[in-house]
């Protein structure tokens, strides 16, 4: 972690997700309340993760304190003021006015509910509407409107330096927040890809080129460039559309640009050299591939085949093949697959996969993982 401009320190997506998700579990199981805790604001390039992340801390803090958490995702700079405040009418006897209450607050205050209003590009949002915003950050109100006690508040939006439409934040606001500048990371990001099911064309072709994940540079007047936010698009046009680039080609063009397409095109070749992912998983796969791009492709399509291919005979048979992998891709693949949740039950009580476990010297927690999952 270094320290950057906005004068705190850089953290990956997964560690903010961390420190952020223990801070209002703990808060939460020790019933202390919510408004003691600062509302937090995230900087980051566009398209680093930083509403992937609040998802993520969304589901941590429901997975470990029960509740259901809701999140209401407010862009600003869609919004004008009045959005925020309400509209203003006549009370019943036309004496006063009074605003109604805007939809942002109206929340569900059960005790067995967490809300999470996540104030999205606050520092692109006209001054007007910024005035607004931040009065919620600062004081859970706007007007005579109040947040709900259960309640949390977090911003987000891009640093001056991103050139992105960014307004530079008062220092007396500024000082009453607490500052997390979010940047990418490979490993960081690759963790939640995984488990999140990202196509494994992608997740090989970053694996071999982790560098490529991030390509933003705020002096470019390129439109399309990798971003983690932009290798999410491709893989939903991957999954959802067909795997088959060239069909395609011109969707992930303007997603990631002409020369990372160009490259994830020539990379996806590959795949017709290794062996079928279904014959490692039937047991019927013979030989192991020797070139590093022909072991990376491969440790994408097991972890990805994994999620829907898994019962005790499947699993154990892709266990037994990876173990015959060299060492590095070996722990690439047995790690990547305890990011998948409906198989780590199978993962615990096989032999081949404790024993490498016990070896590596960790713990569940290491990776992410409550054993209790």
């Amino acid at each position: 972690m270094v320290e950057r401009n906005v004068g705190s320190l850089t953290l990956t997506v997964n560690q903010a997700v961390s420190y952020l998700s223990n801070a209002y579990v703990s808060l939460i199981n020790f019933k202390t309340p919510l408004r003691t805790f600062p509302s937090v604001m995230l900087w980051g390039a566009p398209g680093v993760g930083k509403s992937q992340g609040i998802r993520q801390v969304a589901s941590r803090i429901s997975e470990r304190t029960g509740k259901r958490v809701d999140i209401t995702d407010v862009r600003l700079l869609l919004f004008n003021p009045v959005d925020l405040r309400g509209i203003p009418t006549a009370n019943a006897d036309k004496t006063l006015a009074v605003w109604l209450k805007p939809k942002i607050f109206q929340m569900d205050e059960s005790e067995d509910v967490i809300n999470i209003l996540f104030l999205d590009e606050i520092s692109a949002a006209p001054q007007s509407v910024q005035a607004a915003a931040y009065q919620i950050t600062l004081d859970r109100t706007v007007g005579e409107h109040k947040l709900p006690d259960n309640c949390i508040v977090v911003a987000a939006g891009n640093r001056v330096t991103d050139r992105s439409v960014a307004y530079t934040m008062p220092k007396a606001l500024a000082n009453r927040l607490c500052h997390m500048e979010i940047d990418v990371d490979h490993d960081s990001w690759h963790r939640w890809a995984v488990g999140a099911g990202i196509n494994s064309i992608v997740l090989g072709f970053l694996q071999c080129n982790p560098s490529m994940l991030m390509k933003f540079n705020a002096n470019s007047d390129a439109l399309a460039f990798p971003t983690p936010r932009s290798w999410e698009m491709v893989s939903s046009i991957l999954n959802c559309v067909t795997d088959e680039i060239a069909d395609v080609f011109p969707l992930i063009v303007g997603l990631v640009g002409e020369a990372a397409a160009y490259e994830l095109k020539t990379w996806s070749e590959i795949y017709g050299t290794i062996p079928k992912v279904e014959d490692v998983f039937r047991g019927n796969a013979s030989g192991v591939p020797v070139r590093p791009e022909s072991l990376y492709a491969l440790s994408s399509e097991i972890p990805a085949y994994a999620r829907d291919h898994h019962s005790d005979a499947e699993i154990k048979n892709a266990i037994r093949y990876v173990s015959l992998l060299p060492p590095e891709f070996k722990n690439r693949i047995f790690t990547d697959l305890l990011q998948i949740k409906k198989i780590r039950r199978q993962l615990y009580k096989n032999a081949i996969y404790d024993d490498w476990f016990a070896r590596s010297g960790r713990y569940w927690e290491d990776y992410g993982i409550n054993n209790d999952d």
